[in-house]
């Protein structure tokens, strides 16, 4: 007996050992937990601060100055400097589109971030307006152009914003409980908003040098959506072969807007399409087959962008053959259907059926036929009235 309950008390002095390690490796992973929040809570701390050169540090780095220099000199020249001959990866113009590519994903970020500096800023004197205006470059330049001003019937928004929003923000503007900012707060937001519109047309920059570059670097996705969207595309994706390796149904969304509708009708609006909707097909396609249109153009485009990527055809051919069936397709769905023939009648069976005979089937009728017995009782005389159990006139 001693030594069972010496193994029992070994076993339980071995349990007590097991559970006082995973204790302390909790307890250790709990610390790490808070550190990193504490990190994560310092990063957004460091965001949070009142001077915007702490936030916004893009436009100060070498490399966007560098590459933004380059553009510029590269579109005042023209397209004098392409080069032919050289593989596309040593080119240097296609290495100056690669970054611009990357620099333009910067940019945008880069927005994003000033975005939220003027949000968090104007929020106090409109709280309502970032649910009404999602688009950061948007929302820049109505924040620009109200100010401080508590009437909006004072305030011209016409051609920044669409009328029914114009309606919308005013009508809210009229109830809103925010306060106009202090002097100093409303000079930092209107100064964030000049640099994000500075980063935008910066952008678009970059966006017309690699438009006007396409028919060289991506000629068969040019050929299918144009110059214009094909680079947008590729801005938007981070360059070329990170478009190639992007699954259509992604393709079909890069550029999607949110669009705010004000309370209208979402029937006449096209969710989940974005620069593809620029493209001139998309725009000659009838509103019924448009999402069709879309998706059988977001399919052909991946296809054209992986033939760019491995510079498969630098002709442009598969581009045009792959615009040639989308206009032939969408023909297609467009045509009507074949008119319904009138359907003749069978021939009918003028062959007499084939009926079971013989002495079986004779006497099975003989069987079941009626009496003579039953067809005397049946009989009825010719003007006589019957006698009923009813009674005598039924």
């Amino acid at each position: 007996m001693a030594t069972l309950n010496d193994s029992f008390l070994a076993d339980l002095d071995e349990l007590s050992d097991i559970e006082e390690d995973l204790l302390e490796a909790d307890n250790d992973n709990a610390e790490q937990m808070e550190e990193d929040i504490d990190g994560d809570l310092a990063d957004i701390e460091a965001l949070n601060y009142d001077d915007l050169d702490s936030v916004s540090k893009l436009q100060k780095t070498q490399r966007y100055i560098d590459i933004v220099q380059k553009v510029e000199d590269a579109l005042e020249k023209g397209l004098e400097n392409t080069s032919q001959g050289i593989v596309l990866e040593d080119d240097p113009e296609y290495q100056l589109i690669v970054e611009c590519n990357s620099l333009s994903v910067d940019i945008e970020n880069e927005i994003v971030i000033i975005h939220n500096f003027i949000r968090d800023k104007y929020r106090l004197k409109f709280p309502e307006l970032e649910s009404l205006v999602h688009h950061p470059i948007d929302y820049s330049r109505v924040v620009k152009k109200i100010g401080n001003e508590m009437d909006l019937t004072l305030v011209d928004l016409e051609g920044l914003l669409p009328s029914a929003i114009i309606m919308v923000v005013s009508v809210t503007a009229s109830t809103t409980s925010g306060k106009p900012l202090p002097e100093d707060v409303l000079q930092k937001t209107i100064d964030a908003c000049d640099r994000a519109l500075d980063l935008d047309s910066a952008k678009k920059k970059v966006l017309d040098f690699v438009e006007s570059r396409m028919g060289y670097i991506a000629p068969n996705l040019s050929a299918i959506v144009g110059s214009a969207v094909a680079a947008k595309l590729m801005g938007t994706a981070g360059g070329l072969s990170a478009l190639a390796k992007m699954p259509a149904c992604n393709v079909q969304l890069l550029g999607a807007k949110k669009k705010n509708l004000a309370g209208f009708s979402t029937a006449t609006s096209q969710f989940r399409v974005g620069y593809l909707d620029q493209t001139e097909i998309f725009q000659s396609t009838p509103p019924s087959l448009r999402m069709r249109a879309c998706r059988l153009l977001a399919a052909k485009s991946t296809l054209a962008a992986r033939v760019d990527s491995t510079r498969g055809d630098p002709t442009g051919k598969t581009g045009r053959t792959f615009r040639a069936e989308i206009h032939k397709k969408i023909e297609k769905w467009q045509e009507l259907p074949p008119a319904k023939q009138p359907k003749p009648l069978p021939v009918p069976d003028s062959e007499p059926k084939k009926k079971r005979g013989g002495r079986r089937l004779r006497k099975m009728k003989e069987r079941y036929a009626i009496t003579d017995m039953r067809k005397l009782a049946n009989r009825m005389q010719f003007g006589i009235p019957e006698e009923s159990s009813l009674g005598k006139h039924h």
